[in-house]
């Protein structure tokens, strides 16, 4: 008999990747709710209630209802932060702290439910310096990197292992001429360094002589491994230029991606290597939430059935 329980997908309105997984979900039977925690309290409710039972309740959408005590999996995306635009800056700011621990709170205390990823652990592993650190406590090279506000230590970092490159911890939406932008990643001298440096914290590291990059996307059990050729320092930066070949990831290195994974909490990662000159994997970063979907479309690999399958509980 199939398990009647649903999967929730959290996400935003506009969202791809998770439209071709809610699909092949329902190609299965399998019952999906989808909602954006953005729009509680506007149009999505919450009730719950904790006893010795442990949790039970109900979330309400426009079409859908979950029962709390009965959620099969739970797929989180990215969804939309809190808003109250129709409250003064201190009652929203009031109003934004109610919702994000309490409807995020109850969102990540469902009873016997798979996280695709845990939100509490999506947060623990954005953290760049934690990823670094994780990544070799995992066996995995990481380029020498440095974190500081102090002009002083940047310079002498270059000085020591020029080429280094600048990279935003995080790397929030700026609007530029109301256009959407990021800071992106580039080169540094020592002559780029001035005093600005003491505002905040930064993030430099050591240039990989790169010939390629990989990106490997582990999916529970499953490494999906696909080469990428650009001659870009960033490859995010020009999807039009990029080639793509799936590989075979070394044993090591496969190994290193599940303790990664496990040192965190997660059950999926999208993560970045530059290899280098000598054939050397020099691990970058991991997304906790990255994407994956146009890999998918780009060489075929079985991403989207190998999520669902995850989502399923499939044994």
């Amino acid at each position: 008999m199939n398990d009647p329980r649903p999967v929730l997908v959290v996400t935003s309105l506009y969202d791809p990747t998770a439209d071709v997984v809610i699909g092949e979900l329902h190609g299965r039977g399998i019952p999906v709710v989808r909602f954006d925690s953005g729009d509680f309290p506007a149009s999505l409710s919450v009730e719950a209630e904790i006893t010795q039972d442990g949790i039970q309740g109900r979330i309400d959408t426009p079409s859908r209802t979950a029962d709390l005590a009965n959620v099969r999996a739970l797929y989180y995306r990215r969804p939309t932060g809190f808003a109250f635009p129709h409250l003064d800056e201190q009652d929203a700011r009031f109003a934004i702290t109610q919702a994000r621990y309490g409807l995020g709170g109850v969102i990540a205390s469902l009873p016997d439910c798979l996280y695709v990823n845990h939100p509490h652990y999506i947060g623990d592993a954005e953290f760049k310096p934690s990823g670094l650190a994780a990544a070799v406590q995992a066996g995995l090279l990481v380029p020498p990197t440095l974190i500081t506000s102090n002009p002083d230590a940047a310079r002498a970092f270059i000085k020591r292992n020029g080429p280094v490159i600048y990279k935003p911890l995080h790397n929030p939406v700026y609007r530029v001429d109301d256009v959407p932008s990021v800071v992106k990643i580039a080169e540094v001298a020592t002559e780029d360094i001035d005093d600005s440096v003491a505002g905040t914290a930064h993030l430099f590291q050591k240039r990989v002589p790169k010939t390629a990059d990989i990106r490997v996307t582990v999916i529970g059990p499953r490494t999906f491994c696909v080469r990428i050729e650009s001659n870009l320092l960033d490859w995010r930066t020009n999807y039009d230029r990029l080639s793509y070949t799936p590989v075979t990831p070394p044993p090591e290195i496969e190994l290193a991606l599940h303790e990664y994974l496990d040192h965190f909490g997660l059950l999926f990662g999208a993560f970045d290597f530059a290899v280098d000159t000598d054939g050397r994997w020099w691990f970058l970063e991991c997304n906790p939430s990255g994407q994956w979907y146009w890999l998918e479309t780009a060489t075929g690999l079985p991403m989207c059935a190998a999520l669902a399958d995850l989502l399923e509980r499939k044994p």
